[in-house]
């Protein structure tokens, strides 16, 4: 018996991993995973119990009593903390502003991946996971892998009509993308460097530069990758 499919969507931030990874999960009826939820909901966890984030040791303790759950349907990104949905709250300001310390502690890392890879273990029909590490790390066994990158200028601007579109706000412009931009260099900086699992492709991974692509193009290429490694 052919062993299910994954498929690992990797990338800098704003490069569209998760748009892509959405639409490949549901072209092909396969379930979606997006690992960056998961260390955006211990950061909101972390943040709720008012630990320094120069504090590991803390850190650590909350992220494994931490109450997380995720859908892995990819029409919905259901995430929930506690029984309650953080869904919008993780894609804020503050959470943004910690992840990256928080997903920098070693055993922050282990659980999650350990709980990735649960996942894509029960996922009978196939996953598409999507992240920072899944090629490397979490998948590096991925039949399929993909490294997502774009000018930082276009990711600024998409990342910018994201957060504009999730609070219903028009405040893209010169100064916010400007702050995006700040914001997406340092967690990519931040996640590139950091000790364990850093940002990084996968020696197997096809690069695609989404930069003057649109959504349907990338999502054609990843899913061309898919049929051959069916073949």
């Amino acid at each position: 018996m052919t062993a299910p499919l994954t498929i690992a969507v990797d990338g800098v931030s704003g490069s569209g991993k998760s748009s892509v990874a959405q639409a490949v999960a549901a072209a092909c009826a396969m379930a979606y995973l997006d690992t960056g939820a998961m260390y955006r909901a211990i950061t909101a966890a972390v943040l709720d119990a008012r630990v320094e984030l120069t504090d590991p040791d803390a850190i650590a303790r909350v992220a494994a009593r931490a109450e997380l759950q995720i859908s892995t349907d990819p029409r919905d990104r259901r995430v929930l903390l506690a029984g309650r949905r953080v869904d919008d709250r993780i894609r804020g300001p503050e959470v943004t502003a910690a992840v990256s310390a928080v997903s920098a502690v070693r055993e922050v890392r282990e659980l999650l991946v350990q709980r990735q890879r649960a996942l894509i273990a029960d996922a009978a029909c196939g996953i598409v996971v999507e992240g920072r590490d899944i090629g490397t790390v979490v998948a590096p066994q991925a039949a399929v892998k993909v490294f997502l990158v774009a000018d930082p200028e276009v990711r600024a601007r998409r990342r910018a009509a994201q957060d504009d579109a999730r609070t219903g706000s028009a405040t893209a412009g010169a100064v916010a993308n400007a702050t995006v931009r700040a914001d997406l260099v340092r967690r990519d900086t931040a996640d590139s460097a950091r000790a364990v699992s850093p940002l990084v492709a996968a020696p197997d991974a096809v690069t695609i530069d989404t930069t003057d692509l649109g959504l349907d193009e990338v999502v054609a290429q990843v899913l061309a990758l898919a049929d051959g490694a069916r073949r």
